[in-house]
């Protein structure tokens, strides 16, 4: 992977070229469009959210006399660690110049936004665990699509 950046509203983000991070990500935000769009108002828009999970993969003990009778042995146990809320809303211009007005203003809520994921990132990382592989991608990840509630209150949550 390459850090890269990408220009998106007047914005200049960061980005890691990985082909197959950016299918996911594709893929994601497709389904959720297309879930947005058909439960959406002509008047306004509907809402969504996307989660993105971080994970530390952890080994797990042996059981039974070393796993040696019941064949479980060793493994690893993904325990999340963060998660990123990304509240998204589909919006619906009916004119031209709604459009335009929309876009303007979603320049600078991108920026702030950005600004404020950086921020965070930057200020919180004691919970942050240690990098144990030499693995390109150190932290397995997903990406969920209007997700339950499973993981409220045991991680360190990114709202936006």
């Amino acid at each position: 992977m390459r850090p890269s950046s990408l220009e998106v509203l007047d914005l200049t983000l960061p980005v890691v070229a990985d082909p197959e991070l950016e299918t996911l990500i594709e893929t994601r935000v497709g389904q959720l469009v297309r879930q947005l769009s058909s439960t959406s108002s002509s008047t306004g828009g509907s809402r969504g959210e996307l989660d993105v999970r971080f994970y530390e993969k952890r080994r797990r003990k042996a059981s039974g006399l070393g796993g040696w009778l019941t064949g479980t042995g060793k493994s690893d146990d993904e325990v999340c660690w963060e998660v990123w809320k990304l509240k998204i809303t589909l919006t619906n211009p009916r004119t031209e110049t709604e459009r335009v007005t929309l876009l303007r203003a979603e320049g600078p809520s991108l920026h702030k936004t950005a600004m404020s994921i950086v921020k965070i990132v930057n200020r919180d990382k004691d919970h942050i665990p240690p990098i144990t592989t030499s693995e390109t991608n150190p932290f397995p990840y997903e990406i969920l699509l209007n997700p339950r509630a499973e993981y409220e209150g045991k991680t360190l949550g990114l709202f936006l």
